[in-house]
């Protein structure tokens, strides 16, 4: 392997973990078992025919697990521990094939890049389908999913068949990531304060107004009464008293 396909497949396994792990073994797994490509030595346990019966099984789960709103949100979760650890393990053995490098140098350019990589990754991917679950159609989860497996699939390809396209557009991916994620996190935030305060989801700017209602001072009748439209109660003692006790001093 030379070392340009070597730091294409490096970084892409480590992106590919980052979105769907048992995908990305598959793929690499398969195209060294079929010969279409030769992984370095540290990668060679992925063509085992028991790694990668496992992956097809763990694959096919997460493939409907995927697509169930909420259960997307708690499998993500739960691969939290697992993408991120298993992306800088493959990232580090790909990069065994960077022989201009020392050997030590390998695995811990590996190591983390390759964990920053998958970090990164699982975080916009987690995040965005935790956003489109807010959604209450699930064709939008479905599409989401199916985009996932397809990019992580093509990824993988053209890192091996065509690794300076994409070195190339991982680098325009991770500037969109530097972009995208602060947003997803925003709007996760926005989210889950939904759930503390459902009355700024019900009527927006319903915040605002209460907070500047008790700001101005206004009353309301002890009796709990409420007035109609935007009608507010007088306060004892206030304006409408005021005028009332000068009109009466006059006559």
């Amino acid at each position: 392997m030379d070392p340009l396909t070597a730091l294409a497949v490096a970084l892409g396994s480590a992106w590919g973990s980052g979105i769907n792990l048992y995908a990305t073994v598959l793929v690499l797994g398969g195209l060294d078992a079929f010969g279409v490509v030769d992984l370095p030595d540290s990668m060679a346990p992925l063509s085992s025919t028991w790694v990668l019966a496992a992956a097809a099984l763990l694959y096919f789960v997460e493939f409907f697990a995927d697509k169930i709103p909420g259960v997307d949100s708690v499998w993500d979760m739960i691969h939290t521990f697992i993408r991120i650890p298993a992306g800088a393990l493959l990232a580090a053995g790909a990069a065994g094939g960077l022989d201009f490098l020392p050997e030590d140098l390998q695995t811990v350019a590996g190591l983390v890049g390759g964990g920053a990589i998958a970090a990164g990754t699982h975080a916009a991917k987690a995040g965005t389908r935790a956003v489109i679950n807010a959604s209450p159609e699930p064709f939008t989860n479905w599409g989401m999913s199916l985009f996932e497996d397809v990019l992580v699939f093509g990824g993988l390809a053209l890192a091996v068949f065509n690794p300076f396209v994409f070195v190339i557009g991982l680098g325009l991916f991770l500037l969109l990531l530097i972009w995208l994620v602060p947003k997803i996190w925003r709007g996760i935030i926005r989210f889950f304060r939904g759930f503390k305060e459902p009355e700024t989801l019900r009527r927006p700017g319903a915040g605002f107004q209460s907070t500047t209602a008790q700001a101005t001072g206004d009353w309301a009748p002890p009796d709990g009464s409420k007035t109609g439209g935007t009608e507010i109660a007088e306060r004892p003692g206030g304006d409408a008293d005021f005028f009332a006790d000068d009109k009466k001093a006059g006559d």
